[in-house]
């Protein structure tokens, strides 16, 4: 039987997937179960994806990894379907994940934290530069998955960008929990601009560079010029905005203002107006009443924001925000899908804009569909012919939208 690695969660967790399942290669009949803890409901979804796992192999050893198994490994544990349950920092290592099991404390010290790739199959490579996080926003339980923050050395980043390349993989993103703090705990304190620059400097064959989650307030002026004028820089910004009103911020502990998130894309347009933004948006914060509401609704509009990932909040156990006064949870369901629907209007007008444009596709696995420069999903009508998984990169013209996907014809 095969190794499998199911994995949850954001870019950086499915690139440790991906480097996991690399690892463990024909270790047998094996699930690894990659959890996610960002929100209650991730970490249900890893419980039931144990429970099926077990019912199709019933001989199969299945492992929980991840930062649902990193803060709460004893939930795990005590499912009699798991063998064996493996912390965030072990499961970098192939015989911690065989072992008996291991759950160490996130925040211990730790040894030069090297990058992490995604599977060599994919035309796209993830590239972990960064991991933990030292802030405390009032709804996040991650910084207890995940440690206090810590960046890769960009040596080994470049190193890592070029076996990349070398691989035929034409794009490259990288990751991180909080990747905008990339750097204050290396020698000269590099920032995450400066990692940009060495990358783009060092790997002049790299066709494309893309940038996962930024936090707003920490996109300096370095990197806003990188994102803005350097062309090999994907235009497409995912920001980490989490509300559009000022008193929800404060007591989501963000460090940002609904004014200085408009005014940075505002900024981010005028200089390149092809920039696509998307955006972390949650719907029923605590005491988030309709008109705090409905200026997160405007904030889509007003910020352009055509990729929207919309979170209905969940109390996680442990977190500030969970003390605080709840909005009832069928008011918290309406206004995410009120949100989703705005984002997904936004996201429609945006795409049928490009109907009848040229724009340089990517291809992907199947050979069939990919994603442009600034992130829409582009369908060709005929399918690509060719062995190379690192897949093409290709000029096509738009004929047609179904409002989340173009369709198009190789030029």
């Amino acid at each position: 039987m095969s190794t499998d690695v199911i994995n949850f969660g954001c870019r950086l967790n499915i690139a440790e997937g991906e480097a996991i399942r690399s690892a463990l290669g024909d270790a047998g009949d094996v699930i690894v179960i990659n959890s996610c803890a960002v929100t209650s409901e991730a970490t249900r979804q890893a419980r039931q994806a144990i429970r099926r796992a077990a019912k199709q192999r019933p001989g199969a050893r299945i492992i929980v990894t991840g930062c649902a198994a990193q803060i709460d490994p004893a939930q795990f544990s005590a499912m009699p379907e798991v063998s064996s349950v493996i912390g965030n920092r072990e499961k970098r290592d192939v015989s911690a994940l065989l072992g008996p099991g291991a759950v160490s404390d996130i925040f211990g010290s730790f040894d030069t934290l090297s990058p992490v790739t995604s599977g060599s199959d994919h035309a796209r490579a993830f590239i972990e530069v960064q991991n933990g996080c030292d802030h405390r926003c009032t709804f996040c339980i991650i910084p207890y998955g995940r440690g206090n923050s810590r960046s890769v050395p960009a040596g080994l980043v470049v190193e890592a960008v070029k076996a990349a390349v070398a691989r035929g993989q034409q794009e490259v993103i990288l990751t991180g929990v909080d990747l905008t703090s990339y750097g204050p705990d290396l020698p000269g304190a590099p920032t995450l601009g400066q990692l940009v620059e060495r990358i783009l400097k060092h790997v002049p064959d790299l066709k494309r560079l893309r940038l996962s989650s930024l936090d707003s307030i920490e996109i300096d002026e370095r990197l806003f010029e990188l994102i803005t004028t350097e062309q090999r820089m994907m235009p497409h910004v995912h920001l980490s905005l989490q509300s559009g009103d000022d008193m929800i911020l404060k007591r989501m502990k963000r460090r940002h203002s609904r004014a200085q998130a408009i005014a940075l894309v505002q900024r981010l347009k005028n200089k390149r107006p092809e920039l696509a933004i998307g955006a972390d948006i949650i719907a029923g914060f605590p005491t988030e009443t309709d008109a705090m509401f409905a200026g997160s609704r405007a904030m889509i509009d007003e910020c352009d924001i055509v990729f929207g990932h919309i979170f209905p909040y969940s109390p996680r156990a442990g977190t500030p925000a969970a003390l605080m006064p709840q909005v009832d949870r069928a008011t918290v369901k309406a206004r995410a899908a009120i949100l989703r629907d705005t984002s997904a209007a936004r996201r429609a007008a945006w795409l049928n804009g490009m109907i009848g444009s040229t724009q340089n596709v990517l291809i992907e696995l199947g050979g069939q569909s990919g994603h442009a420069e600034n992130f829409a999903s582009v369908r060709l009508a005929e399918r690509l012919e060719s062995g190379n998984m690192a897949g093409h990169m290709i000029k096509a013209r738009i004929t047609a939208s179904d409002g989340t996907t173009l369709s198009a014809t190789r030029i």
